[in-house]
Order: C-alpha cells, then structure tokens, then sequence
C-alpha cells in the first residue's frame, strides 16, 4: 500500500538527525509526517518508603514534562522548514500505559517508524514495537542508527518461511516491491515437504508476486551454522539491499524474549531498516 501518514516514535533523548531522516522520508514519499514524543513516568512510590520519597518522585515527574515540553518545541523547530504540516505530540505517562497509549495514537498510521535503542531508548523501543504491532496492528519500520532509510528501495529481501506472518508482509509490501530492480526471497534451509513449504519451496510466493507484477528470485540458503537472523543479515549485505521484509512474531513474544528467536534477534541487531508485519 503507499504510505501517506508515517508516524515517528521517538524519545526525549532523540537526536535531532533521526527527526530529519524522517522528514526526509516523507518529503519523498509525498506522506504525511507525525511525531509522537514518549517520556514513560516512574512509577509512584509505595509501601512504607513512600511518604519520605515522595517529594523526590514529585521533583522527578516535574523534570521528566520539562523535558517532555523541551522536546515538542525543540523537534517543532527542527521540522518547521523540513516538513510543511509535520505534527508533534507529547506522550507522557507510566509505563504500564504506554502500551495502550502508544497504540491508540498509531492506529492512525500507515507505518510506523522506530529507531535503535542508542536513537530511542531500550524500555521505549520495546514497549513500541509491541504495542504497534500487536494493538494498533500497523507495520513497522525499524531504523538502525546511522542507517539511510527509503520507501523507494532498489533491492529488497524478503524472508520467506510459507507461514502467515510472512505473507502478511510480502502483501504489505507490494507497491514497494513493484518499484525495485530486484527482489530477493530468502529461505533459510527450506524444507521440501510437499505440504507447507511445496515440494519446490519459494515457487508459490514468486508466482504470486509475479501475479502483481513483481519479479522475485527464490534464494534458498544454507545457514552452515548460523542463525536464521545472522543469514538473513548476511545476505542482504552481501546483495547491498535497501530493505529487509519479513513477518513478525512467528512464535508469541513471551516464547521469543525466554527462548530467542528471529523476530527478536532482527529487533536487536538489524543493521540494514527492516520492515516487520503482523
């Protein structure tokens, strides 16, 4: 689908380079730019510490809005001459809302972009990835810092797996797809079992991508030791790619984050922006 409202999450600490990408993007892309600022509040004090600290926890909210408010106007101004119309909003509240706020707000979107955790804080990103995808049930682009981003990319990787995740994303991703000089459908270690995956795995998807006029090559690969994450990575390197598609969250998050798998392994050590769908 095109992109015509692209929201920005980001955090007090956010640099400024990570806004003008953004514009950038949307400039580009002809969308829409919103910027959604988050400052998670710490969580009141309670038991029998709570009356002596509560003058410290007041002192702390107070400064976390300053730089809530420092933050609006400071990324406002930084978009004034980039993004004609950009809007920025302020999120401040505790954690165990942010998920339902942050969600609320993103609904509202095409796509979302998300930073690393140098550009957005750890806590922040993670709380927004979820929410994103599991509540509002929007895309999500992950920027790596230092990372060019673009939604005109000119070789795009897809990870293939035949599960309904990653059909999810290759349909999310057509009219990105159709615009490319190349298209890569990367299988690690297929198996042929005539059943999921095909007797000749990969040959459904291309087929129907070439449907929507999108040619793909099927690109089966043997990970020789390494994990799923790491080849898919690896690849893209080595084809130079703009783009990583793939679904998300094959198996639930809480499965993800005890026992590892590529969702969260792609999540923490993406190098090249990489587009999640659920």
């Amino acid at each position: 689908m095109a992109y015509k409202t692209i929201l920005a999450i980001i955090g007090a600490a956010t640099p400024d380079q990570f806004l003008k990408q953004a514009a950038e993007l949307c400039h580009l892309s002809e969308a829409h730019l919103s910027v959604l600022v988050v400052v998670m509040a710490a969580p009141p004090p309670i038991g029998d510490y709570a009356a002596t600290i509560s003058d410290a926890w007041l002192e702390e909210q107070t400064e976390d809005r300053r730089k809530l408010e420092a933050k609006i106007t400071s990324s406002r101004d930084v978009l004034s001459g980039l993004a004609s119309g950009a809007e920025v909003e302020g999120l401040y509240c505790e954690a165990v809302w942010a998920h339902s706020r942050i969600a609320r707000r993103a609904i509202y979107a095409d796509l979302v972009l998300i930073g690393d955790a140098d550009i957005i804080g750890r806590e922040l990103r993670r709380q927004a990835i979820d929410s994103v995808l599991f509540d509002a049930r929007r895309p999500v682009l992950l920027v790596p810092k230092a990372a060019p981003v673009t939604l005109m990319p000119r070789k795009i990787v897809l990870a293939w797996d035949s599960s309904p995740d990653a059909a999810a994303a290759a349909r999310e991703a057509l009219d990105l797809m159709r615009g490319t000089d190349m298209i890569d459908i990367v299988m690690i270690e297929p198996d042929a079992d005539g059943v999921r995956q095909g007797e000749d795995p990969g040959t459904d998807i291309a087929a129907y991508l070439a449907h929507h006029g999108v040619k793909g090559m099927v690109d089966r690969i043997v990970a020789d030791g390494r994990t799923i994450a790491e080849a898919l990575q690896d690849r893209a390197a080595e084809l130079s790619a703009d783009l990583i598609v793939m679904g998300a969250y094959g198996h639930s998050r809480l499965r993800e984050r005890i026992f590892g798998g590529v969702t969260q392994a792609m999540i923490e050590a993406a190098t090249i922006p990489v587009l999640l769908v659920r």
